[in-house]
Protein backbone atom coordinates (compact mmCIF):
# COMPACT_ATOMS: atom_id res chain seq x y z
CA UNK A 1 0.00 0.00 0.00
CA UNK A 2 2.97 1.98 0.95
CA UNK A 3 0.70 4.73 2.49
CA UNK A 4 1.84 5.26 5.99
CA UNK A 5 -0.91 7.65 8.30
CA UNK A 6 -1.12 8.20 11.89
CA UNK A 7 -2.81 10.90 14.20
CA UNK A 8 -0.93 12.88 17.14
CA UNK A 9 -3.04 14.27 20.13
CA UNK A 10 -2.02 18.19 20.74
CA UNK A 11 -2.68 20.28 23.78
CA UNK A 12 -6.01 20.62 23.63
CA UNK A 13 -7.08 17.22 22.68
CA UNK A 14 -7.47 18.22 18.96
CA UNK A 15 -5.87 15.74 16.58
CA UNK A 16 -2.88 16.29 13.26
CA UNK A 17 -3.59 13.65 10.91
CA UNK A 18 -0.17 12.73 9.05
CA UNK A 19 -0.16 11.27 6.00
CA UNK A 20 2.88 10.36 4.54
CA UNK A 21 3.70 8.47 1.18
CA UNK A 22 5.98 6.09 1.68
CA UNK A 23 8.18 4.12 -1.35
CA UNK A 24 11.21 6.14 -1.21
CA UNK A 25 12.78 3.91 -3.49
CA UNK A 26 10.50 4.96 -6.38
CA UNK A 27 10.29 8.68 -5.22
CA UNK A 28 7.10 7.91 -3.41
CA UNK A 29 5.34 7.51 -7.50
CA UNK A 30 1.91 6.48 -6.70
CA UNK A 31 0.04 3.28 -7.96
CA UNK A 32 -3.65 2.79 -7.50
CA UNK A 33 -3.43 1.20 -4.48
CA UNK A 34 -1.81 4.22 -2.79
CA UNK A 35 -4.19 6.36 -4.38
CA UNK A 36 -7.08 4.36 -2.61
CA UNK A 37 -5.51 4.68 0.91
CA UNK A 38 -5.01 7.93 0.51
CA UNK A 39 -8.24 8.83 -0.66
CA UNK A 40 -10.00 6.82 2.08
CA UNK A 41 -8.10 8.19 4.79
CA UNK A 42 -8.24 11.49 3.99
CA UNK A 43 -12.27 11.19 3.77
CA UNK A 44 -12.53 9.65 7.02
CA UNK A 45 -10.35 12.19 8.70
CA UNK A 46 -12.82 14.98 6.89
CA UNK A 47 -15.26 13.43 8.72
CA UNK A 48 -13.89 12.51 12.07
CA UNK A 49 -14.57 16.24 14.11
CA UNK A 50 -11.79 15.34 16.05
CA UNK A 51 -8.78 15.55 13.51
CA UNK A 52 -8.66 19.49 12.65
CA UNK A 53 -5.63 19.53 10.61
CA UNK A 54 -3.50 17.43 8.31
CA UNK A 55 -0.53 17.36 7.00
CA UNK A 56 0.37 15.38 3.50
CA UNK A 57 4.31 14.54 3.30
CA UNK A 58 6.28 12.19 1.50
CA UNK A 59 9.31 9.45 3.01
CA UNK A 60 12.73 10.11 2.22
CA UNK A 61 14.93 13.23 1.11
CA UNK A 62 14.45 13.13 -2.86
CA UNK A 63 11.16 13.71 -3.54
CA UNK A 64 7.62 14.09 -2.01
CA UNK A 65 5.94 12.45 -4.94
CA UNK A 66 8.02 11.99 -8.59
CA UNK A 67 4.15 11.23 -10.19
CA UNK A 68 2.09 8.15 -11.36
CA UNK A 69 3.41 4.71 -11.88
CA UNK A 70 3.29 5.18 -15.38
CA UNK A 71 4.93 1.95 -16.09
CA UNK A 72 2.20 -0.37 -15.16
CA UNK A 73 -0.16 1.47 -17.10
CA UNK A 74 1.70 1.21 -19.68
CA UNK A 75 2.25 -2.19 -19.62
CA UNK A 76 -1.33 -2.49 -19.59
CA UNK A 77 -1.71 -0.22 -22.61
CA UNK A 78 0.19 -2.57 -24.41
CA UNK A 79 -1.97 -5.18 -23.85
CA UNK A 80 -4.67 -3.74 -24.69
CA UNK A 81 -4.15 -1.85 -28.20
CA UNK A 82 -6.20 0.64 -29.81
CA UNK A 83 -8.19 0.22 -26.57
CA UNK A 84 -8.87 1.11 -22.53
CA UNK A 85 -6.93 -0.69 -20.34
CA UNK A 86 -9.63 -1.24 -17.07
CA UNK A 87 -6.79 -0.35 -15.19
CA UNK A 88 -6.06 2.61 -16.75
CA UNK A 89 -9.64 3.75 -16.58
CA UNK A 90 -10.02 3.58 -12.65
CA UNK A 91 -6.42 4.67 -12.07
CA UNK A 92 -7.79 7.86 -13.58
CA UNK A 93 -10.61 7.86 -12.43
CA UNK A 94 -9.55 7.69 -8.58
CA UNK A 95 -6.61 9.73 -9.13
CA UNK A 96 -8.83 13.08 -9.92
CA UNK A 97 -11.53 12.24 -6.97
CA UNK A 98 -8.42 12.21 -5.25
CA UNK A 99 -7.41 15.74 -6.68
CA UNK A 100 -10.35 17.14 -6.38
CA UNK A 101 -11.18 16.22 -2.77
CA UNK A 102 -8.02 18.24 -1.78
CA UNK A 103 -8.88 21.12 -3.72
CA UNK A 104 -12.75 20.75 -1.89
CA UNK A 105 -11.33 19.46 1.37
CA UNK A 106 -13.27 21.00 4.35
CA UNK A 107 -9.95 21.43 6.90
CA UNK A 108 -6.72 23.09 6.82
CA UNK A 109 -4.10 20.35 4.46
CA UNK A 110 -0.76 21.20 4.52
CA UNK A 111 1.26 19.95 1.80
CA UNK A 112 4.94 19.31 2.37
CA UNK A 113 6.12 19.32 -1.38
CA UNK A 114 10.04 18.75 -0.61
CA UNK A 115 12.47 17.37 -3.67
CA UNK A 116 11.26 16.16 -6.80
CA UNK A 117 7.13 16.75 -7.34
CA UNK A 118 6.54 15.92 -10.75
CA UNK A 119 3.20 15.05 -12.52
CA UNK A 120 0.61 13.52 -10.45
CA UNK A 121 2.54 14.97 -7.30
CA UNK A 122 2.02 18.39 -8.66
CA UNK A 123 -1.74 17.05 -8.75
CA UNK A 124 -0.78 16.56 -4.77
CA UNK A 125 0.53 19.69 -3.80
CA UNK A 126 -1.59 22.02 -5.78
CA UNK A 127 -4.94 20.74 -3.86
CA UNK A 128 -3.46 21.43 -0.85
CA UNK A 129 -4.90 24.52 0.88
CA UNK A 130 -1.65 25.24 2.46
CA UNK A 131 1.05 24.71 -0.02
CA UNK A 132 4.71 24.72 1.45
CA UNK A 133 8.08 24.40 -1.06
CA UNK A 134 11.44 24.12 0.57
CA UNK A 135 15.15 24.64 -1.00
CA UNK A 136 15.08 21.11 -2.79
CA UNK A 137 11.98 21.71 -4.18
CA UNK A 138 11.95 20.80 -8.08
CA UNK A 139 8.43 20.92 -9.55
CA UNK A 140 7.37 20.07 -12.93
CA UNK A 141 4.84 18.83 -15.39
CA UNK A 142 7.39 16.71 -17.97
CA UNK A 143 4.87 14.79 -19.41
CA UNK A 144 5.89 16.00 -22.78
CA UNK A 145 8.88 13.32 -22.45
CA UNK A 146 6.40 10.19 -22.56
CA UNK A 147 3.75 11.00 -24.51
CA UNK A 148 1.00 12.13 -22.23
CA UNK A 149 0.05 15.63 -21.49
CA UNK A 150 0.06 18.25 -18.26
CA UNK A 151 -2.94 16.38 -16.54
CA UNK A 152 -4.27 15.86 -12.54
CA UNK A 153 -5.47 19.33 -12.64
CA UNK A 154 -2.56 21.57 -14.61
CA UNK A 155 -5.47 22.66 -17.68
CA UNK A 156 -6.38 24.84 -14.85
CA UNK A 157 -3.06 25.81 -12.90
CA UNK A 158 -1.06 26.35 -16.40
CA UNK A 159 -3.72 28.36 -17.43
CA UNK A 160 -3.39 30.56 -14.54
CA UNK A 161 -0.20 31.35 -14.88
CA UNK A 162 1.20 35.07 -16.45
CA UNK A 163 1.92 35.38 -20.33
CA UNK A 164 2.77 32.13 -22.05
CA UNK A 165 4.36 30.76 -18.62
CA UNK A 166 1.96 27.82 -18.88
CA UNK A 167 1.86 27.37 -22.34
CA UNK A 168 6.01 27.66 -21.80
CA UNK A 169 6.28 24.83 -18.91
CA UNK A 170 3.89 22.31 -19.87
CA UNK A 171 5.69 22.16 -23.31
CA UNK A 172 9.31 22.35 -21.92
CA UNK A 173 8.47 20.32 -18.61
CA UNK A 174 11.06 22.51 -17.14
CA UNK A 175 11.34 22.85 -13.89
CA UNK A 176 10.49 25.43 -11.32
CA UNK A 177 12.28 25.77 -8.27
CA UNK A 178 10.93 27.40 -4.62
CA UNK A 179 11.27 31.07 -5.20
CA UNK A 180 9.59 30.17 -8.94
CA UNK A 181 6.77 28.46 -7.18
CA UNK A 182 6.00 31.21 -4.51
CA UNK A 183 6.26 34.14 -7.80
CA UNK A 184 4.10 31.93 -9.79
CA UNK A 185 1.21 31.25 -7.50
CA UNK A 186 2.48 27.24 -7.06
CA UNK A 187 3.21 27.49 -3.82
CA UNK A 188 2.41 29.35 -0.38
CA UNK A 189 5.16 28.93 1.84
CA UNK A 190 9.25 28.71 2.35
CA UNK A 191 10.19 26.60 4.81
CA UNK A 192 14.02 25.14 4.79
CA UNK A 193 14.39 21.19 4.81
CA UNK A 194 14.72 20.66 8.51
CA UNK A 195 11.72 22.94 9.72
CA UNK A 196 9.12 19.96 9.81
CA UNK A 197 9.59 18.12 12.83
CA UNK A 198 8.96 22.01 14.63
CA UNK A 199 6.16 22.71 12.55
CA UNK A 200 4.12 19.57 13.45
CA UNK A 201 4.87 20.11 17.13
CA UNK A 202 3.65 23.82 16.72
CA UNK A 203 0.67 22.71 15.21
CA UNK A 204 -0.07 20.49 18.28
CA UNK A 205 0.55 23.66 20.90
CA UNK A 206 -2.13 25.78 18.77
CA UNK A 207 -5.48 26.39 20.48
CA UNK A 208 -8.10 25.08 17.67
CA UNK A 209 -11.03 26.60 18.82
CA UNK A 210 -11.04 29.82 17.79
CA UNK A 211 -9.02 31.66 15.39
CA UNK A 212 -7.46 28.87 13.31
CA UNK A 213 -6.59 30.80 10.00
CA UNK A 214 -4.89 33.60 12.63
CA UNK A 215 -2.71 31.08 13.93
CA UNK A 216 -1.92 29.03 11.28
CA UNK A 217 -0.75 32.48 9.16
CA UNK A 218 1.36 33.73 12.47
CA UNK A 219 3.46 30.18 12.68
CA UNK A 220 3.67 29.61 8.54
CA UNK A 221 5.01 33.28 8.40
CA UNK A 222 7.30 33.18 11.24
CA UNK A 223 8.84 29.70 10.09
CA UNK A 224 9.36 31.11 6.73
CA UNK A 225 11.07 34.01 7.87
CA UNK A 226 13.64 31.84 9.82
CA UNK A 227 14.40 29.96 6.15
CA UNK A 228 14.25 33.35 3.94
CA UNK A 229 18.68 33.34 3.67
CA UNK A 230 17.47 29.64 2.24
CA UNK A 231 15.41 31.02 -0.67
CA UNK A 232 16.43 30.30 -4.23
CA UNK A 233 16.67 33.16 -6.85
CA UNK A 234 14.05 33.45 -9.60
CA UNK A 235 14.51 31.44 -12.77
CA UNK A 236 11.29 31.99 -14.83
CA UNK A 237 9.51 35.81 -14.00
CA UNK A 238 12.94 37.29 -15.01
CA UNK A 239 12.59 35.73 -18.39
CA UNK A 240 8.91 36.10 -18.52
CA UNK A 241 9.25 39.17 -21.16
CA UNK A 242 11.46 36.49 -23.49
CA UNK A 243 8.99 34.08 -23.12
CA UNK A 244 5.81 36.02 -24.26
CA UNK A 245 7.57 37.16 -27.40
CA UNK A 246 8.68 33.63 -28.02
CA UNK A 247 5.19 32.30 -27.80
CA UNK A 248 3.35 35.25 -29.49
CA UNK A 249 2.47 32.44 -32.15
CA UNK A 250 -1.39 31.62 -33.41
CA UNK A 251 -1.17 28.01 -33.14
CA UNK A 252 0.49 25.15 -31.55
CA UNK A 253 3.03 23.92 -34.32
CA UNK A 254 4.46 27.44 -34.34
CA UNK A 255 4.67 27.26 -30.53
CA UNK A 256 6.82 23.92 -30.92
CA UNK A 257 9.18 24.81 -33.21
CA UNK A 258 9.51 28.23 -31.79
CA UNK A 259 11.02 26.46 -28.25
CA UNK A 260 13.01 24.12 -30.80
CA UNK A 261 14.72 27.28 -31.70
CA UNK A 262 15.77 27.44 -28.69
CA UNK A 263 18.23 24.88 -28.62
CA UNK A 264 21.65 26.43 -28.16
CA UNK A 265 20.83 29.45 -26.47
CA UNK A 266 23.08 31.35 -24.83
CA UNK A 267 20.91 31.36 -21.86
CA UNK A 268 21.27 27.53 -20.65
CA UNK A 269 17.80 27.52 -18.80
CA UNK A 270 16.14 28.49 -22.32
CA UNK A 271 18.90 26.04 -23.97
CA UNK A 272 17.83 22.98 -22.02
CA UNK A 273 14.01 23.97 -22.37
CA UNK A 274 14.49 23.61 -26.46
CA UNK A 275 16.78 20.38 -26.28
CA UNK A 276 13.74 18.46 -24.08
CA UNK A 277 10.88 19.90 -26.29
CA UNK A 278 13.32 18.90 -29.16
CA UNK A 279 13.53 14.88 -27.89
CA UNK A 280 9.91 15.42 -26.59
CA UNK A 281 6.09 13.81 -27.95
CA UNK A 282 4.60 16.29 -30.72
CA UNK A 283 1.74 15.38 -30.23
CA UNK A 284 1.62 16.70 -26.56
CA UNK A 285 2.22 19.55 -28.03
CA UNK A 286 -0.85 20.22 -29.66
CA UNK A 287 -2.98 17.99 -26.59
CA UNK A 288 -1.50 20.96 -24.27
CA UNK A 289 -2.26 23.60 -26.87
CA UNK A 290 -6.14 22.29 -27.06
CA UNK A 291 -6.20 21.93 -23.20
CA UNK A 292 -5.34 25.34 -22.27
CA UNK A 293 -7.47 26.91 -24.90
CA UNK A 294 -10.30 25.27 -23.21
CA UNK A 295 -9.61 25.19 -19.38
CA UNK A 296 -10.08 29.07 -19.34
CA UNK A 297 -13.89 28.39 -18.97
CA UNK A 298 -14.05 25.52 -17.16
CA UNK A 299 -14.55 24.89 -13.23
CA UNK A 300 -12.74 22.45 -11.46
CA UNK A 301 -14.78 19.32 -11.70
CA UNK A 302 -14.98 20.35 -15.58
CA UNK A 303 -11.17 20.32 -16.20
CA UNK A 304 -10.90 17.02 -14.27
CA UNK A 305 -13.72 15.25 -16.25
CA UNK A 306 -12.19 17.33 -19.45
CA UNK A 307 -8.85 15.24 -18.36
CA UNK A 308 -10.37 12.25 -17.91
CA UNK A 309 -11.51 12.12 -21.59
CA UNK A 310 -8.15 13.13 -22.63
CA UNK A 311 -5.90 10.10 -20.94
CA UNK A 312 -7.91 7.54 -21.94
CA UNK A 313 -8.17 9.06 -25.16
CA UNK A 314 -3.93 8.73 -24.71
CA UNK A 315 -3.89 5.01 -23.37
CA UNK A 316 -5.77 4.68 -27.08
CA UNK A 317 -3.13 5.69 -29.05
CA UNK A 318 0.58 4.58 -29.14
CA UNK A 319 2.78 7.34 -27.90
CA UNK A 320 1.99 6.84 -24.42
CA UNK A 321 2.75 3.47 -24.43
CA UNK A 322 6.18 4.05 -26.79
CA UNK A 323 7.25 7.15 -24.58
CA UNK A 324 7.09 5.36 -21.52
CA UNK A 325 9.06 2.24 -22.70
CA UNK A 326 11.85 4.58 -24.50
CA UNK A 327 12.26 6.59 -20.87
CA UNK A 328 11.32 4.65 -18.12
CA UNK A 329 11.41 0.83 -19.32
CA UNK A 330 14.14 -0.04 -21.87
CA UNK A 331 15.75 3.66 -21.15
CA UNK A 332 17.10 3.85 -24.97
CA UNK A 333 15.83 7.81 -24.74
CA UNK A 334 15.13 7.03 -28.54
CA UNK A 335 11.20 7.08 -28.57
CA UNK A 336 9.81 6.18 -31.55
CA UNK A 337 6.85 8.79 -32.35
CA UNK A 338 3.96 7.00 -34.14
CA UNK A 339 3.84 11.23 -35.33
CA UNK A 340 7.65 12.86 -35.07
CA UNK A 341 6.57 15.78 -37.26
CA UNK A 342 4.93 18.42 -35.25
CA UNK A 343 3.54 19.25 -38.11
CA UNK A 344 1.84 16.39 -39.39
CA UNK A 345 -0.01 15.34 -36.29
CA UNK A 346 -4.06 15.14 -37.51
CA UNK A 347 -6.37 17.82 -36.13
CA UNK A 348 -9.04 14.84 -35.93
CA UNK A 349 -6.72 12.89 -33.68
CA UNK A 350 -6.19 15.97 -31.50
CA UNK A 351 -9.94 16.62 -31.32
CA UNK A 352 -10.43 12.88 -30.72
CA UNK A 353 -8.74 13.25 -27.77
CA UNK A 354 -11.69 15.28 -25.80
CA UNK A 355 -14.32 12.75 -26.71
CA UNK A 356 -15.77 10.35 -24.36
CA UNK A 357 -14.96 6.53 -24.58
CA UNK A 358 -17.47 5.57 -22.33
CA UNK A 359 -20.98 4.70 -22.07
CA UNK A 360 -23.42 6.66 -20.44
CA UNK A 361 -23.10 9.40 -17.81
CA UNK A 362 -19.42 10.83 -17.05
CA UNK A 363 -17.79 8.50 -14.48
CA UNK A 364 -16.82 11.79 -13.23
CA UNK A 365 -20.08 13.73 -13.28
CA UNK A 366 -20.87 13.62 -9.64
CA UNK A 367 -17.55 15.75 -8.50
CA UNK A 368 -19.79 18.98 -8.66
CA UNK A 369 -21.48 18.19 -5.28
CA UNK A 370 -19.85 21.33 -3.46
CA UNK A 371 -18.82 18.56 -0.46
CA UNK A 372 -16.50 16.90 -2.81
CA UNK A 373 -16.80 13.98 0.01
CA UNK A 374 -18.18 11.73 -1.99
CA UNK A 375 -17.58 7.91 -0.34
CA UNK A 376 -15.22 6.24 -3.05
CA UNK A 377 -16.53 3.50 -5.20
Amino acid sequence: MSIHCELLTGADGARLGIATLDAAKTLNALTLSMIEALDTRLREWANDPGVVCVLLRGNGAKAFCAGGDVRALAQACRESPGGVPPLAATFFEREYRLDHLLHTYPKPLLCWGHGHVLGGGMGLLQGANLRIVTPSTRLAMPEVSIGLYPDVGASGFLSRLPGKLGLFLGLTGSPINARDALDLGLADRFLGEGQQDALIDELLQLNWQEQTELQLCSLLRAEQHRARAELPEPQWLPRRAQIDALLDVCDPVAAWRAVCGLQGHADPLLAAAGERVQQGCPLTGHLLWEQLRRARTLSLAQVFQMEYAMSLNCCRHPEFSEGVRARLIDKDQQPRWHWPDVGQVPGAVVQAHFSPVWEGAHPLADLEQPSGLRASP
